[in-house]
């Protein structure tokens, strides 16, 4: 009786030692060894990929945001503000309805297929959006010029970027309502066009917050 009660004493004292040595090692030791080494190969990315402008924070360059309007009253979805580049749509982006305590936006797809009449009225109309909002005097938007990414979302509705192609499609929108030329708006989307990833890998593109960045250092003379 006596060597079984000792024997689950040690089964326990061993267990409870590799309890916290296990605890110690995956949970501080482990955890800090990364952190130390994520802050000092790419600080950047660890930090979440922050883009600073006048030494705030303003977002990430992971994470898309919308340029809009302040919202009126009656309105349930703000407008988009035109004086700046716009980003893709985000339609499956959702609320929190479940812990209302918080206020947060839930990233998603629509899941919608290709044959959906909710998707297909979502697309039309954002076709129809695009090209009235983007169309100025002496230069109207066809509808065939606009591209997909200018009225589908993306997987997670949080894209950060937009093709060249949409970026290009606003130029003069953005030029007229900042009072600049058209080559100054273009050499801006040129400067922040990045291309195919090791030279093959996914598509040219543009991060819309950093493209709207340097519109407002170019619009204040910064």
């Amino acid at each position: 009786m006596n060597n079984s009660a000792g024997n689950t004493v040690r089964l326990l004292w061993a267990g409870l030692r590799a309890l916290l040595v296990l605890t110690i090692v995956c949970g501080v030791i482990y955890p800090l060894a990364v952190t130390g080494v994520a802050q000092g190969i790419l600080p950047g990315k660890a930090n979440g990929s922050e883009i600073t402008a006048n030494g705030k924070v303003v977002g990430s360059e992971l994470i898309g945001q919308r340029y809009d309007l302040p919202l009126k009253k009656g309105e349930e979805t703000a407008a988009p503000d035109l004086k700046w580049f716009q980003p893709r749509p985000s339609n499956g982006l959702g609320s929190n309805s479940v812990n209302t305590q918080y206020k947060l936006i839930l990233s998603g797809a629509t899941n919608r297929s290709g044959d959906n009449k909710d998707l297909i009225d979502w697309v039309t109309a954002a076709k129809a959006a695009v090209v009235k909002d983007n169309s100025v005097p002496g230069h109207p938007v066809s509808p065939s010029a606009v591209p997909a990414d200018a009225v589908t979302s993306s997987g997670s509705g949080l894209d950060p970027d937009i093709s060249p192609q949409y970026a290009q499609l606003q130029v003069r929108r953005v030029a007229e309502r900042n009072h600049l030329g058209v080559d100054q708006v273009e050499k801006l989307v040129e400067q922040h066009t990045d291309g195919r990833i090791l030279g093959f890998v996914g598509e040219p593109r543009v991060n819309v917050l950093q493209l709207n960045i340097a519109l407002n250092e170019l619009v204040n003379g910064g």
